[in-house]
């Protein structure tokens, strides 16, 4: 059954801006998120960045919460091997993920400085 569903578009611009600063990167990304951004050339982070910011405020608004249900730190996107993206959530979160007996899927573009992020939030277990 699908819970909720969530989407968001972030100007690949702006977020090289705010990539410039280390506060912004430890307040919205979380530890292995940071090392996976600093992997990529510099060229490809912020469309990477932008996506996965553009992932959170999805995730949030598939969660019904918005801006401020959780700690955007604790909403990682990371990749697979394949390059994937998923959500690997930590804290309140992950909590609210598993009592709620969730599974987050998670789509991402980006193409012309826009990054785009897709979530279906979908209850498991019923």
């Amino acid at each position: 059954m699908i819970y909720g569903i969530g989407t968001d578009l972030v100007r690949t611009d702006r977020m090289e801006k705010s990539l410039a600063s280390p506060a912004f990167l430890r307040r919205v990304f979380g530890e292995e998120e940071r090392a996976f951004l600093l992997s990529l050339a510099p060229r490809k982070q912020p469309e990477s960045a932008g996506a996965n910011f553009a992932a959170k405020e999805a995730f949030l608004k598939a969660c019904g919460t918005g801006i401020g249900g959780f700690a955007l730190c604790e909403i990682q996107v990371l990749r697979a091997e394949s390059g994937a993206p998923y959500y690997a959530l930590t804290g309140q979160a992950a909590a609210w993920l598993e009592e709620n007996r969730f599974t987050a899927h998670l789509s991402l573009s980006h193409d012309g400085g826009l990054a785009q992020a897709f979530t279906v939030l979908e209850r498991t277990g019923d």
